[in-house]
């Protein structure tokens, strides 16, 4: 199995267009009615640790390539985002989406360490880009509440 070493036109263009939900309902949370924020409120946390969890599970492909050295690493920090964000579901948003944004930056520092073993070197600045737009709506949506 083999995956592409730099992110190519369409990876580029649907990663960024996945930052429209975190920029949308972020906004959104600060010029909308009192009584539309709850339904917002947990739209954004919800797709704040789909992602999340997503950024784990990459790690379980690496690992898939991996028949020694940090295999064990990868299949365990790719549950951690997963356990991470769902505990930030439980907990009232004001506390769960700065702990999103903590875990974000998290898996950015984590993949920055990675993912040059891995070959995917190239993927960082993007990874960074993404990783500081999705972070900042994180907080955004917090301060909002």
């Amino acid at each position: 199995m083999s995956y592409p070493s730099a992110p190519d036109p369409l990876a580029k263009r649907l990663g960024y267009a996945g930052l429209i939900p975190f920029v949308l309902l972020a906004g959104l949370l600060w010029i909308v009615q009192a009584d539309l924020r709850p339904w917002l409120t947990i739209a954004l946390t919800s797709y704040a640790a789909l992602i999340a969890t997503f950024l784990g599970g990459i790690h379980w492909g690496i690992a898939a390539q991996q028949s020694f050295g940090q295999r064990s690493f990868h299949l365990i920090w790719g549950i951690t985002p997963s356990l991470i964000a769902w505990l930030a579901l439980i907990m009232p948003a004001y506390a769960g989406l700065p702990l999103i944004a903590a875990l974000l930056v998290a898996c950015y520092l984590v993949d920055r360490n990675t993912y040059p073993a891995a070959g995917w070197s190239a993927w960082l600045p993007m990874r960074l880009k993404l990783t500081i737009v999705a972070t900042l709506s994180c907080l955004i949506g917090a301060g909002a509440i």
